[in-house]
């Protein structure tokens, strides 16, 4: 195997996750690398639904957005936004939500609005769009996020979406039909809920990625799961399909847009 990043790591690790003929909500960036690279390698009947409204979308580069026309070239139909979340999430047809977050707790409750206090923040982040609603339906949910401690955080500045709120069966008691968060892949490997208490724990690491890295870029006292697994490293199959799709991105990117008179 040809040496590889944290981040391609990281997005092999996450692809590997979804299951082939399984119906995932996309998030843009590497929640939507992930989901590709299932496509294209072990999971090629993977429905992916983004939420623009394309649905079984199989675009051949990774779009810039939910708006890219990338995905309705090639999606397999394509609905009005309401549709997509009164016929699809929540009457409970997405089996797999796919997160990111700027911030996560220890219960995996996520923020994607503000840094900083909401009157006054030092970012403004591009917002919820639908990750609630994905977040509160989908019958699982995985989270994608480089971990430090500014992103995986003891406190949220603002609770975007749900995870398993305080824990010991908050979400459950809240009536949230989903299943929340059930694995959080960061780039030194994977955290998962603890089966009472639901706060996030230690369950797999990367070869060479330590415990004592990982507590180290984790914001509250990382606790670590009884069996800790190690992380297969990328195949040269996996890498080179990411690899390739990431170049085809990339050339896609940088052509300039020509807009006919």
């Amino acid at each position: 195997m040809n040496a590889c990043t944290r981040d391609e790591w990281m997005t092999i690790a996450a692809a590997r996750l979804l299951p082939d003929r399984g119906v995932c909500f996309v998030g843009i960036g590497l929640p939507s690398a992930a989901c590709n690279l299932a496509r294209l390698t072990h999971a090629p009947g993977i429905v992916l639904i983004y939420e623009s409204g394309a649905i079984g979308t199989r675009p051949d580069v990774l779009p810039l957005s939910i708006g890219d026309g990338e995905l309705a070239e090639t999606a397999a139909c394509v609905v009005p936004l309401p549709e997509v979340f009164s016929y699809y999430l929540q009457a409970g047809r997405i089996d797999i939500g796919f997160l990111g977050a700027a911030q996560i707790d220890r219960h995996g409750n996520l923020n994607s609005t503000v840094i900083g206090p909401y009157d006054a923040p030092t970012t403004r982040l591009p917002g919820a769009g639908g990750a609630p609603e994905i977040a509160q339906h989908a019958r699982q949910v995985f989270v994608m996020a480089r971990a430090s401690k500014r992103s995986f955080v003891e406190r949220l500045d603002f609770r975007t979406s749900a995870g398993y709120l305080d824990g010991h069966g908050t979400r459950a008691r809240s009536g949230a039909p989903g299943g929340g968060p059930r694995a959080v892949i960061t780039d030194f490997g994977m955290l998962a809920p603890h089966p009472q208490s639901e706060e996030l724990q230690l369950v797999a690491l990367f070869a060479g990625a330590s415990v004592e890295e990982a507590r180290a870029a984790i914001g509250w006292p990382l606790a670590v799961a009884d069996h800790l697994d190690t992380i297969a490293p990328p195949s040269a199959h996996e890498l080179d399909t990411l690899r390739a799709l990431n170049a085809r991105t990339r050339e896609a990117h940088a052509r300039p847009v020509r807009i006919p008179l």
